[in-house]
């Protein structure tokens, strides 16, 4: 003897109403729509997430090409200001020390910042969630069985 799918209230879930209006095939395509749709969401949302992530990694790539710019300069600089000190001793050296203290110091502050920058990427840490709720949002659960 088989038992009714009735709740103890005498009523059916959307669920049972609609298996027995329903034929399987209708059913199947329905899943298959809403897998794909899912699907697709998921792409969707793994793209938006790598071009965060390549963003905040070209921003710290530009610092850090700042940083190696400023590091040449300073460089330049600090050779400049070696060259001069050796030949003055006093004087222009001085100053051109001064300007390549200034470089280094930029230098360091940039390439702080990009390294920053690029330990702020995190990966598509919003995908891995939601894909791993697949599995779970395609079992049966009690209220939509």
């Amino acid at each position: 003897m088989m038992t009714e799918p009735y709740l103890p209230n005498g009523t059916q879930t959307p669920s049972e109403r609609q298996a027995e209006t329903t034929s399987l095939g209708d059913l199947l395509a329905e899943v298959s729509r809403d897998v794909s749709t899912l699907m697709r969401q998921e792409v969707e949302l793994a793209k938006a997430e790598i071009r965060e992530t390549t963003k905040r990694a070209g921003r710290g790539a530009g610092l850090l090409g700042g940083a190696s710019v400023a590091g040449i300069l300073a460089l330049a600089f600090l050779s400049v200001a070696l060259w001069w000190a050796l030949g003055y001793l006093m004087g222009n050296a001085w100053s051109a020390v001064i300007v390549a203290v200034l470089w280094g110091i930029v230098a360091l502050v940039l390439a702080l910042t990009g390294k920053k920058q690029i330990e702020q990427i995190s990966g598509l840490p919003q995908t891995v969630d939601t894909v791993k709720e697949i599995p779970d949002a395609l079992k049966r659960n009690e209220e939509n069985r």
